[in-house]
């Protein structure tokens, strides 16, 4: 069973790292399909900030990724 969940770990790991650029390219497609709708002030604003504060969270994504591809959660409980 072990190596069934290092297999599913590696393969998530895989995911995650997809899933971050993917979702930035995805959020400032939105936001450019949105403030094409509605150019004022406000929806720049609004497109930045969402933007500024999730631009850091899928850089994690991809580093959670790359340490699940990697192996470094594979003994994880053993030590506590």
């Amino acid at each position: 069973m072990q190596p069934l969940l290092k297999q599913i770990k590696r393969i998530s790991g895989v995911i995650w790292i997809g899933l971050g650029p993917w979702s930035i390219i995805y959020m400032i497609k939105l936001a450019a399909g949105e403030i094409a709708k509605r150019p004022g002030l406000e929806t720049w604003i609004q497109w930045i900030v969402f933007i500024g504060i999730f631009i850091p969270i899928a850089i994690g994504m991809v580093i959670f990724g790359y340490y699940a591809l990697s192996g470094e959660y594979d003994d994880s409980g053993k030590n506590s």
